[in-house]
């Protein structure tokens, strides 16, 4: 692609022809060859304009914000922003046809995103999908290694989508993308909070920081969804300069009332700016009302758009989606106690899996729950003194240790698990902790395992291993087969 077409949308200032030929564009120094663009990125250890001369030399174009005196400079007043802008043209502007719907908070955003999909799918919408456990192109599911992907790879998927007809996305938004620039040039038709609870202030430091993360995305887009039940979304619902909508259990535009909580979900009266109608969200808890209610307000919005928004028709649909890998998922035991797995790995989260549990739990409520390393430590604590709150039986075991020693974390842990009477064991590695978990099952247990929910793989000190509880569950069940 010319320069002159790559940059037509982009202030810039360079010596070089507009029918220079620009043959691809990164971030990444390693992807540089000649004729490409290589893109100046600060990051939090490292600055691209350090590599620039490198690039250069292999015959690269410079994209940069300050004058390295390179003859294939070009110069732009923020780098982050001109490369989204040049992504998104050399990918074919896929936004100029694509709606995007984005969910932002902590715990929530993959159960959402995949809620408002399927609503939208049964709908008649073609749409697409990126997040944490799995991006999609209607049907088609591709692997995911972030939950929102770097800049390129995020325009790339954007212009697959369009070439299959896709005409919404739905993406989950991290506090990390927001800040490492990766959302920077788009612009949401409608951007949703969930909730905050404390996580990720190893990278944040402090709540007020964490939350100001999340207000960014709201300056992006032109209908806010608000969870004003949350204190957080009750602050932001109060900044909110675009079109809001809140959402809740206590009469907002989207809410709920006479919520029935059982096994296979929970039934509720959804109301949409006072007309009612009967829903049915097939995923127990508490947590799944407001999951539902959001997707729900972003299938009205988007319906609303196109001279629809059937309150029927969407609550029909959301009683016909299914469950959402890695969160709240049964795993069928064929005996006489349950197994959830759950990817829960915040106190809220813990919190949130449990009480829900709590209330269809006949026999003993057995929570399994560990930390991840080189992430935030205050809230280790916060975790094992939630589980012995709430479960019967606690088993401290390892999460994704990563760099740090796997005893260490447990021994963070533990403090607040003695802050209750409930009886625990501490077994570090994950594998015999789960099988410590089937052995000792009694008529009528229910099981949580929590922290790795969708995840196939585990971090350790000394690499990454595969590890799909799904795979460790069967093997023991046909272990015990066996001896049985």
């Amino acid at each position: 692609m010319k320069l002159a077409e790559l940059f037509a949308e982009t202030e810039y200032k360079t010596a070089l022809s507009g029918d220079t030929e620009i043959s691809f564009v990164t971030a990444d120094s390693r992807k540089v060859e000649k004729g490409s663009l290589f893109c100046c990125i600060k990051g939090l250890t490292r600055d691209g304009h350090d590599f620039a001369p490198d690039c250069a030399a292999k015959g690269a174009y410079i994209l940069c914000e300050r004058d390295l005196g390179l003859d294939s400079q070009i110069l732009v007043p923020s780098v982050r922003e001109a490369f989204a802008a040049v992504c998104e043209a050399f990918c074919g502007h896929p936004l100029k046809k694509l709606r995007l719907i984005g969910v932002t908070g902590t715990n929530g955003k993959t159960s959402t995103t995949f809620i408002t999909k399927s609503i939208l799918d049964k709908l008649g919408y073609k749409t697409g999908l990126i997040g944490t456990i799995q991006n999609m192109i209607g049907d088609e599911v591709l692997e995911t290694h972030y939950t929102t992907p770097d800049t390129l790879e995020l325009h790339e998927l954007f212009g697959k989508m369009v070439e299959a007809g896709c005409q919404y996305c739905i993406m989950e938004v991290s506090s990390h993308a927001i800040e490492q620039g990766r959302t920077a040039g788009l612009h949401f038709d409608i951007a949703c909070f969930t909730n905050l609870t404390q996580d990720h202030l190893d990278f944040h430091g402090t709540m007020e920081n964490y939350f100001a993360s999340k207000c960014k995305l709201f300056s992006m887009c032109d209908k806010a969804v608000v969870n004003t039940d949350d204190a957080w979304g009750a602050q932001l619902a109060e900044k909110v300069g675009c079109q809001l909508y809140t959402l809740g259990t206590g009469g907002q535009y989207f809410s709920s009332c006479d919520e029935s909580y059982h096994s296979q979900g929970v039934d509720f009266t959804l109301s949409i700016d006072g007309e009612k109608n009967k829903a049915f969200v097939p995923i127990p808890g508490k947590f799944s009302v407001y999951n539902g209610l959001t997707a729900v307000a972003c299938a009205y919005l988007a319906d609303s758009e196109n001279g629809k928004a059937d309150i029927g028709a969407i609550a029909e649909a959301l009683g016909k989606v299914s469950g959402v890998k890695g969160r709240a998922e049964l795993w069928p035991t064929g005996k006489d106690f349950t197994v959830i797995l759950d990817y829960a790995h915040t106190p809220d989260g813990v919190e949130n899996i449990l009480s829900t549990m709590r209330e269809v739990t006949k026999g003993r409520l057995v929570c399994l729950v560990g930390c991840g390393g080189d992430r935030d430590p205050v809230k280790r604590p916060l975790m094992g003194e939630t589980a012995s709150r709430l479960a019967d039986f606690v088993i401290i075991t390892s999460d994704n240790p990563r760099s740090e020693n796997p005893a260490s974390i447990i021994e963070q842990i533990i403090p607040g698990v003695l802050q209750h009477d409930t009886p625990y064991v501490v077994i570090e590695n994950r594998r015999e902790a789960i099988e410590y978990a089937i052995e000792h099952a009694e008529k009528d247990d229910v099981i949580v395992l929590a922290g790795k929910g969708h995840e196939t793989y585990q971090i350790l000190n000394t690499g990454t291993i595969h590890f799909d509880e799904r795979e460790v569950l069967a093997e023991i069940f046909r272990t015990h087969a066996t001896r049985d």
